[in-house]
């Protein structure tokens, strides 16, 4: 918006125009900056939870071996 001053420091009235802008654009850029960092947490929390789930099943199948070789190992004891 444009504000209207009348001076009179001469015989003849002058108007001075001050333009005042607003700083929206400053904003914008710090609202998609947010975004951005959202979107990277997001992508590395949920490729977190897929190594832990892939972890995870690594150690059961590693626990039903050892039970299958301790129960072979049981067969063979009670075998004898």
């Amino acid at each position: 918006m444009a504000e209207e001053r009348y001076t009179t420091t001469d015989t003849r009235p002058t108007t001075t125009i001050i333009e005042r802008r607003s700083g929206g654009g400053g904003t914008a850029l710090i609202a998609i900056v947010l975004l951005i960092a959202v979107v990277i947490g997001g992508i590395y929390l949920f490729g977190r939870q897929g190594s832990e789930n892939r972890k995870d099943a690594a150690i059961s199948s590693a626990a039903k071996s050892v039970g299958g070789a301790a129960d072979k190992v049981g067969d063979a004891v009670e075998g004898k």
